[in-house]
């Protein structure tokens, strides 16, 4: 069966615009106008993804983001008309999986949809990942390093966390970088050479930390964490 997504968004012309392009990649879809509403189809309908508007009537979109996480790991994209970093990682710090900033583009939505889907596929996402000295909670967003004086986070940027999140979850799996641009680069229009120079840094970060090289370059593929 198609997946089903949850339209959350209180503005009727930017719903009908959403539901129209996702209809046309194949997807099943249901609407929301506000937070009450969006919390009892969630419950009822069990939506695969929800697209979850912040500013809401009832409840705002923190606030059914919240309780969503609560009851779940039903994957989240948020939509914010506000474009400042400490939104969009307020979000994130409380589950959501993606985020869009309005006015935004319809087929970049579905693509980030899409490109969530495929990242949470057959994922538990909210325990932590655990390997070797490597621990990755994925609901604070934090990397941390395990050393006789206990636990050391390590100071990543969004897409590093993403990366590593990501390999974590599939190690010793070679990932070509198409795969990880498609995984933690969602939507952004970027080269796959852009990989490799996150990628550089990444690895730095965990050799510094003690870790070693445990991230490793499969020449003409793409990279493999080696850890489990």
């Amino acid at each position: 069966m198609n997946p089903l997504a949850l339209i959350v968004e209180d503005e009727a012309a930017i719903a009908e615009i959403l539901d129209r392009y996702l209809v046309r990649e194949g997807f099943r879809t249901a609407r929301a106008h506000d937070g009450q509403v969006a919390l009892d189809l969630h419950a009822l309908l069990r939506p695969d993804i929800v697209l979850l508007d912040v500013v809401m009537p009832k409840l705002d979109g923190w606030a059914v983001l919240g309780e969503i996480r609560r009851r779940g790991s039903t994957p989240v994209v948020m939509m914010t008309a506000l474009d400042q970093d400490i939104d969009k990682l307020q979000g994130l710090r409380m589950g959501a999986d993606d985020y869009v900033v309005k006015p935004f583009s319809p087929p970049e939505v579905v693509a980030r949809v899409q490109a969530v889907l495929r990242r949470t596929a057959g994922m538990v996402p909210d325990r932590v990942i655990r390997l070797g000295g490597l621990e990755v909670d994925p609901v604070s967003y934090i990397v941390s390093v395990r050393s006789n004086d206990g636990l050391k986070p390590l100071d990543l940027t969004l897409t590093e966390f993403r990366i590593i999140e990501f390999m974590a979850r599939h190690p010793k799996r070679v990932f070509t970088r198409g795969e990880l641009v498609d995984a933690c680069l969602p939507g952004e229009e970027v080269l796959e050479r852009t990989v490799d120079s996150h990628m550089s840094k990444l690895r730095h970060k965990l050799k510094t930390a003690g870790l070693g090289d445990v991230v490793s370059g499969v020449r003409g593929v793409g990279y493999r964490l080696d850890m489990q």
